[in-house]
């Protein structure tokens, strides 16, 4: 069902970290006003890329009205970070090729993972992430996040969802029905490796797995946790064809029988389909799995208020929260910094820049980074590690500007201080978490 591929996305190992060609496109940048918990943690980190396929899929692609749905072997092609171990003298360093936004230019991303290193099981076996891209996006579009967590004590599972890359862009209708299938195979896979792949076996505790997705894998995400679609959005003309949707609606015995106990955290950033007529309360209530919501309050793609602010509210059978960037677009937290080579080039029609595919008009791409590995880390920790310590930094007056910080002249922190627990002073600015309980 897959084949190990030694990794095209790495061209070489960084002689040194700091080495002058790799000041361009890195991942790993962590600013000097970070909060606490954004920092990459204590492990090392080694990544591979597997080649799955998953058999018997609907060929969305090449179905034509009035004939039968085609049937293929449908392949995924996803990148795995870890927890290592380095040899002695070795530079925890590395780089990726990948595709960018125009589907054409392929860059060179600088991370700290290193390539097939070997895996440090001692601490395992550890918790499952499973991440999707955007459409159209790719496996490193949140390479900075998956490096990030797998150096805190995570596997770390990337997919590039087929029919919905940079470079492999194809009807919409694939990407509607496959996003949470696909998450759902990953899963499967990775719990399979985890117990016969002598690269992996011992790493992985699928039984403790969290989803992580951005913009249509935020969708897919909500919908593989109970989520169900609209009876509606089953029969959009310009969705997917020949009722195919429907296996993931509200209701269907399908899609509840697919809710997967080993689930147990999920994120979502700037999932979409609220203002696409694809969510209701009725479908939301089917989600019970503890939620993190990330969202910027003027969201032009996926929507704010309505949108990504009505799944958050209508969630009401989950543990959830909501993280809002205040005057952040559809980029909030998510994307990878802009490549440079992506900096100047048009995309498409020429009428806007690649870069604002990774970009916001307001906030700095690494600043949203960084919180956004601060919130998912406290997150994580909490839900799929038992870690009772994360509490405090979930637990917040909602909005960040209303938090006093008072200290004594030593920095000792007063009773009456409530500034957000992580933050320096001044750097939770613009920033909002809303919980609720089920």
């Amino acid at each position: 069902m897959f084949k190990h591929a030694i990794a095209t996305g790495l061209t070489a190992l960084l002689a040194l970290p700091g080495a002058a060609q790799a000041q361009d496109n890195r991942i790993d940048t962590i600013r000097s006003d970070a909060p606490e918990l954004a920092p990459y943690g204590r492990q090392a980190v080694g990544v591979r890329t597997l080649q799955l396929v998953h058999p018997g899929q609907q060929d969305i692609v090449r179905f034509k009205a009035g004939q039968p749905m085609p049937i293929y072997d449908r392949p995924l092609t996803v990148e795995v970070w870890y927890p290592a171990r380095l040899a002695a003298g070795q530079a925890p360093a590395g780089s990726y090729r990948a595709f960018a936004r125009d589907g054409k230019t392929e860059v060179t991303l600088h991370g700290r993972a290193v390539r097939d290193a070997s895996p440090d099981a001692g601490a395992g076996p550890y918790p499952l992430l499973i991440i999707s891209h955007g459409y159209p996006g790719n496996r490193f579009l949140m390479s900075h996040l998956g490096e990030n967590l797998a150096s805190k004590g995570y596997v770390v599972a990337s997919i590039d969802h087929t029919d919905s890359t940079y470079n492999d862009q194809t009807a919409f209708g694939s990407t509607l029905l496959n996003r949470p299938l696909d998450q759902l195979f990953v899963l499967n896979e990775m719990d399979r490796l985890g117990a016969s792949d002598p690269a992996l076996k011992g790493l992985i505790d699928a039984g403790r797995t969290g989803l992580i997705g951005y913009s249509m894998g935020g969708y897919g995400v909500v919908n593989t946790i109970g989520g169900g679609f609209t009876a509606a959005s089953v029969g959009f003309s310009w969705g997917t064809p020949n009722g195919a949707l429907a296996v993931r609606q509200a209701g269907n015995p399908a899609h509840v029988a697919s809710l997967d106990p080993r689930i147990k955290a999920a994120v979502a950033f700037a999932p979409w389909g609220w203002n696409a007529g694809f969510w209701d309360a009725a479908g939301l209530a089917g989600i019970r799995t503890p939620v993190l919501f990330v969202a910027g309050s003027v969201d032009s793609t996926s929507g704010y208020a309505p949108g990504v602010r009505n799944l958050y509210e209508a969630s009401v059978n989950a543990p959830r929260y909501l993280l809002t960037y205040e005057n952040a677009n559809h980029n909030a937290g998510a994307p990878m910094p802009a490549p440079r080579e992506m900096q100047s080039l048009m995309c498409g029609d020429g009428s806007w820049g690649c870069a604002e595919h990774y970009t916001d008009p307001v906030w700095d791409n690494v600043r949203m980074n960084n919180i956004a590995q601060h919130f998912v880390t406290a997150f994580l920790g909490k839900y799929l590690k038992s870690d009772a310590s994360m509490d405090g930094y979930l637990n917040l007056v909602e909005k960040a500007q209303d938090g006093k910080w008072s200290a004594e002249a030593n920095g000792t922190l007063r009773s009456d201080h409530t500034y957000w627990k992580g933050f320096r002073r001044g750097t939770a600015v613009g920033l909002r978490l809303e919980q609720r309980a089920p």
